[in-house]
């Protein structure tokens, strides 16, 4: 038996030395709790990459819009992103109608937040959408400054 398995363990280790390091890809973590002791023990292990080039691939195939973010904003054509006033919904028995009438308003994000929110969804969400009705079709081209900045009540 032992000279079995010094014959089939070359053959084992042959892959992984003929490829050579830079086609293995990272080492991948493997943590788990030993039995005997109560220490975290932390293994390497290396998997060879496929021949042909599908980690490019799935790298893109794999990106996914946040559900969140779909939910709560809306994109408009012109790149701006719109959200509701943030606890629109929460204890509306303790705040005046003033302050109710503010929080039903929406508002625009700011050049960062629409940057971080475009990275957050799929170029799906990016595209224009014509719908019977829309509300917000004055506000999906730039070309009115004095609509620019008024907010939407509902």
């Amino acid at each position: 038996m032992a000279a079995t398995l010094t014959k089939a363990l070359p053959g084992l280790l042959r892959p992984l030395s003929v490829l050579g390091r830079d086609c293995l890809t990272k080492a991948v973590k493997v943590t788990y709790q030993s039995p005997r002791f109560s220490t975290l023990v932390q293994k390497h292990v290396f998997r060879p990459l496929p021949l042909h080039n599908t980690v490019q691939q799935t790298a893109l195939l794999d990106r996914k819009s946040v559900k969140s973010v779909v939910q709560r904003f809306l994109r408009l054509h012109c790149g701006l992103w719109v959200r509701r006033k943030a606890g629109y919904k929460k204890k509306l028995w303790k705040k005046s109608a003033a302050r109710k009438k503010r929080l039903r308003e929406h508002v625009f994000c700011n050049k960062t937040q629409c940057k971080l929110l475009d990275k957050m969804t799929t170029s799906f969400w990016k595209r224009r959408n014509w719908y019977l009705n829309d509300p917000y079709q004055k506000y999906h081209d730039r070309s009115h400054e004095t609509v620019s900045h008024s907010p939407f009540i509902c």
